[in-house]
């Protein structure tokens, strides 16, 4: 039921010629890329073919300004596997709006969502229960203030494309 390949066609359909930007599979690792001397298109990767993967690569898409869009990987920094617990608290805040955008996605495509601490120490656990929280708060306000533009896009068309339009009891 959950293909990548869906995600591709819809984000594609949506944003190919309006943002000159597609979504692409089969990374390595994810990465956004924008339009250079080869590529004419700005191309949002994700990691090889899993649904999540590609789901968390659009909500950074949505929520990155016109600058940062014009950034290899938006400009963003990011510190390996096994970050110290000041390290994770900034990838933590980093994070925290594009998980949300990910769970109105995954919500929105039916998909289930796990919260990504994207550290595997000890400690994970410490982190997770908090942070899930964070995110879960955060997706209550998009939805009750309005997502972003580009992202309130794409969710009504994975609405339409799921056919779930009971989005908010899943909260």
């Amino acid at each position: 039921m959950h293909d990548s390949r869906d995600l591709i066609f819809l984000f594609n359909e949506l944003f190919e010629l309006s943002e000159n930007t597609i979504l692409v599979g089969n990374g390595d690792e994810p990465l956004y890329l924008p339009s250079d001397k080869s590529n004419s298109k700005n191309r949002v990767i994700f990691t090889r073919d899993y649904f999540a993967s590609a789901l968390h690569e659009v909500a950074h898409w949505c929520i990155a300004g016109d600058e940062r869009r014009k950034l290899v990987d938006y400009g963003y920094w990011y510190y390996p596997e096994g970050r110290n617990a000041e390290q994770q608290a900034l990838f933590q805040q980093a994070e925290i709006k594009p998980q949300a955008i990910e769970y109105v996605f995954s919500k929105a495509s039916r998909f289930p969502y796990v919260v990504s601490i994207d550290n595997f120490s000890k400690e994970e656990n410490t982190y997770r229960e908090s942070f899930t929280k964070k995110i879960i708060e955060q997706a209550q306000h998009y939805l009750t203030h309005g997502l972003p533009k580009r992202a309130g896009i794409f969710q009504a068309r994975l609405l339409d494309f799921y056919q779930y339009m009971e989005l908010s009891s899943y909260l």
